[in-house]
């Protein structure tokens, strides 16, 4: 007697209702006049929105400083942290504010949660391309515009960076993991 295949179990944990807390998406303090907005979509490889994904962004501060304020859970509203951790909703979207990233490190730091993903991914969202940073320029130019963060046409102060997990279009992560 053969019975029938039974789905697989995905595999967990799931990040979306765990670990968000409030002020989570709010590097900027509130109110602050040079807040902008980064948002955008995480997708999987066919194209299709990753709605329980978890993204966490750290940044220097304008000043070029990378401590920000202490105890980065802290939530008081009123000092640059230089941590995020956004939540994806349903579908696929997120959104944080910050401040602008000053020009010594032009870009935020960003490490990926999702499901069926054993391990976390890294990347950056760039809103230029520095010179002397070699990452951007080690790659073909294809690939390095899968990193900047770019201007939103009508939306003033508003950038997305929208995250591809694989395909042809997939978001350039980075190989941080200790050496075997």
């Amino acid at each position: 007697m053969s019975r029938p295949a039974t789905p697989s179990q995905p595999i967990g944990p799931f990040y979306g209702t765990a670990l968000p807390f409030p002020g989570g998406p709010d590097l900027a303090p509130a109110g602050h006049p040079d807040a902008i907005t980064l948002h955008g979509h995480v997708h999987d490889g066919d194209g299709v929105p990753v709605p329980d994904a978890l993204l966490e962004f750290w940044q220097a501060a304008p000043d070029g400083s990378r401590t920000g304020a202490p105890g980065s859970l802290r939530r008081d509203g009123a000092a640059f942290t230089g941590f995020a951790r956004v939540p994806t909703g349903g579908d696929g979207h997120y959104a944080l504010r910050t401040l602008p990233p000053p020009d010594g490190a032009p870009y935020l730091a960003v490490c990926l949660f999702a499901r069926g993903m054993p391990r976390h991914l890294f990347t950056r969202a760039y809103f230029r391309f520095p010179d002397e940073d070699p990452l951007p320029a080690a790659l073909p130019p294809d690939r390095r515009a899968a990193l900047l963060a770019v201007p939103e046409p009508g939306r003033h102060r508003s950038y997305r960076f929208d995250v591809r997990l694989r395909g042809g279009a997939e978001t350039v992560f980075l190989n941080v993991a200790p050496d075997s």
